[in-house]
């Protein structure tokens, strides 16, 4: 297979810790040892003493409403805006507070404290997304103590959690179908092996889709290793591959197909193949009862190819300036495809050191890290004459168009602080990032360089009213690095695109209510003195970025959980449960001098229209019931508020599909979970999208419809 000529640098990464993993551990006991995983917040209870906005979604949360995708189970969370595409979540597209979220571009994600994308410097886009399966809880951060984790400090940071390796023999197994060709199995198997605890994890998952003429096909296998090597020290291996296979098309519909098929896909021949290998070793040492040591070491090698009878935009086929081609009514004879072939390569060293210790007398807890960061992308662009897309034509738009390789190194490290003065908590930080980028263009033979340093302050505060309730407080510096394609040119010239920068500010309180009741209720400002936004819409014309000046963000973030036998309410094995999530975006515009760039209207002054994707409101609500340990069933509603989809928010639909307010969607979904005798085999049933209704998730390419209504059934055995 072809990734095995990159397994190479995944598997040295596990060497590297190899030889230490198999010391004789002395006399470790289980109870005493550290976990070896970067966190960002930690358990739930955390968030008392975390200074930022954030939330946590935890296993409970995902098997009660047997959560089908990300963005299903993102929507948990206040202020994040997940924006849908195929239906499964394989590409994700997470916006956060007004941000754009268009490949999720402004948030960081990460595995086990780790970089999930395979570009996070250079090309921060998410084309892949391993299976929620695999994942124990889900931790999102937004606030002040996000300086902590970079380089993407302007929307949030979303870290996924993979559970720990048992310490007795033991795994689970699920298996589930439903309608539009949906099939998922999924499982585990860990416990003690060779002195090393051990959990695998393979699922696979198959699905057709929103769409007609589409076949969604991915396995993902992950290997966990764990060893004990003395009572103070802990070392985590992990090694992973994914693979997709797909038919799934870029393109979304025009207005006249979306009215004649609204789940059409004319694009039939659109493939999505792509490779991904993951290594990492994290060394956790606990110095002394004050003082932690943790090291990471991690690879990634992510290899994608997405062949494309269709244009980004304009061009509908893409030799359309090709006689033999003849538009779409010879989009499968004489058109031929257009191969947009990605190769990257990541690898990073980083080490974080906690400690407590007293500053002038007062208790005190300090945390530092440092990083280095490399990157290597190559892309390559081939047009065809033949419909499989493999053979270049002699077409005018036939052959190689792009052959570009680019490299980023980045040097960054971070410093935070927190003092306890009686109630009050003072937390102060620092990070900079130093980043050097390439960009080579085979084709012609010209390079290009740049380089940036920033510094990124931040000031966060807590005030503990009780010991379950809290104000929070904080300001912090947003930042986000440009492309390296965005910030030099095919010719090697520079462009005048600045990192995004912003100042970002909120205010909350965070607690228990009471027995039972939890809530947070936030409001948060984000000044932006330069945001990065498409010129217009994906790919084609006018799809490099640019500077968008200032904009500013505001708005109230809510979220409420409880349980009325927590509370008292209800006694025995009931229990009726709820969680909500809101989001008011009150502002999301353009505040300096902007004029729109799509074609046609460069001269229109946009400042103080609203910015695209957008929404004003977003909230979900959850209410389930629990008959004692057999019975769970969970109904949700889901709301999208209406949004712009370009600079001019323009309401009235074109012809191209591209552009046209999109309206609001409310979605109801139904989960049932039953485990008979109180044992460890569970069977459910969902339905997603109860009412089947048919709504607009985005335009940026066309028009792509949400989810219909989707029925799975399936069994959850834990052994």
């Amino acid at each position: 297979m072809k990734f095995t000529r990159y397994i190479v640098p995944s598997v040295l990464v596990l060497a590297w810790a190899m030889p230490a993993a198999a010391q004789e551990a002395e006399d470790a006991q289980a109870d005493t040892r550290s976990d070896a995983t970067v966190v960002v917040i930690g358990t739930r209870d955390n968030l008392l003493r975390i200074s930022g906005s954030g939330s946590t979604i935890e296993s409970e949360d995902l098997d009660r409403a047997r959560v089908l995708n990300v963005n299903e189970a993102l929507r948990q969370v206040p202020g994040v805006f997940p924006r849908d595409e195929e239906g499964i979540g394989l590409r994700p597209n997470i916006g956060v507070r007004g941000l754009s979220p268009t490949r999720s571009t402004e948030v960081l994600l990460l595995e086990d404290g780790l970089p999930l994308t395979y570009a996070v410097y250079g090309d921060n886009a998410s084309y892949s997304h391993p299976p929620l399966s695999r994942f124990s809880r889900i931790e999102v951060l937004k606030g002040a103590s996000q300086i902590r984790f970079g380089p993407h400090t302007v929307g949030g940071v979303i870290n996924y959690i993979s559970p720990q390796a048992p310490e007795e023999l033991g795994g689970d197994l699920t298996v589930s179908g439903g309608n539009r060709g949906y099939v998922h199995a999924s499982g585990s198997l860990g416990g003690p092996l060779a002195g090393l605890r051990l959990l695998g994890h393979v699922a696979h998952t198959g699905f057709d889709g929103v769409r007609d003429n589409t076949r969604l096909e991915f396995t993902d296998y992950h290997l966990k290793a764990e060893r004990s090597l003395t009572p103070d020290q802990d070392i985590v291996l992990r090694l992973g591959y994914f693979a997709e296979d797909s038919r799934v098309t870029y393109s979304g519909l025009t207005e006249a197909e979306f009215a004649a098929s609204p789940r059409g896909n004319p694009f039939a021949n659109d493939v999505f193949v792509t490779d991904r290998v993951t290594g990492s070793a994290t060394h956790a040492w606990q110095i002394s009862a004050d003082m932690r040591l943790t090291t990471s070491a991690y690879s990634l090698w992510f290899d994608r190819d997405w062949w494309r009878q269709s244009s980004n935009s304009g061009q509908r086929p893409n030799d359309a300036s090709d006689p033999a081609c003849g538009g779409m009514a010879n989009l499968n004879t004489g058109c031929g495809n257009e191969g947009r072939l990605r190769e990257y390569n990541q690898y990073g060293v980083e080490s974080r050191l906690n400690w407590d210790s007293q500053l002038l007398g007062l208790p005190a807890g300090f945390e530092a890290g440092l990083r280095y960061h490399e990157e290597r992308q190559r892309r390559l662009q081939v047009n065809s004459d033949t419909p499989n897309g493999r053979t270049p034509g002699v077409s005018v738009n036939a052959g190689l168009r792009e052959n570009n390789t680019r490299y980023t190194t980045a040097i960054s490290g971070f410093v935070t602080g927190a003092v306890s003065i009686g109630q009050l908590r003072v937390s102060p930080g620092v990070r900079v990032e130093s980043i050097e980028l390439e960009r080579i263009n085979l084709l012609s033979g010209q390079s290009g360089t740049s380089d940036l340093t920033e510094i990124i302050p931040g000031l966060g505060l807590t005030y503990s009213l009780r010991d379950d309730l809290v104000i929070y407080g904080g300001v912090h510096r947003g930042f986000s690095p440009p492309r390296v394609e965005d910030i030099i040119t095919n010719a090697g010239g520079s462009i005048d695109l600045d990192a995004e920068e912003s100042t970002n500010w909120e205010a909350g309180l965070r607690g228990t209510l009471r027995a039972g009741l939890d809530a947070d209720l936030g409001l948060f400002y984000l000044d932006f003195e330069n945001q990065i936004v498409p010129a217009s819409v994906a790919g084609g014309v006018g799809a490099t970025l640019t500077s968008a000046g200032q904009t500013r963000h505001s708005g109230i973030e809510a979220s409420l959980r409880g349980s009325l036998r927590e509370m008292d309410v209800m006694s025995g094995g009931d229990d009726i449960f709820f969680r909500m999530a809101f989001t008011w975006l009150e502002t999301a515009k353009y505040t300096g001098a902007r004029f729109s760039s799509i074609g046609g209207f460069a001269n229109v002054p946009v400042t103080g229209n609203r910015l695209p994707y957008s929404p004003e409101f977003i909230g979900s609500l959850a209410i389930g019931y629990e008959r004692g340990d057999w019975l769970v069933v969970q109904g949700e509603v889901q709301h999208t508020g209406e949004m712009f989809t370009d600079d001019l928010n323009t309401t009235a639909p074109i012809a191209n599909g591209q552009r046209g307010l999109i309206d609001p969607a409310t979605v109801f979904n139904l989960a049932l979970n039953i485990t008979p005798n109180q044992g460890r085999l569970t069977y459910f049933a969902t339905v997603k999208n109860v009412t089947d209704e048919l709504y607009i998730v985005d335009r940026s390419r066309g028009i792509i419809p949400g989810a219909p209504r989707l029925f799975q059934a399936g069994i959850a055995f834990e052994f």
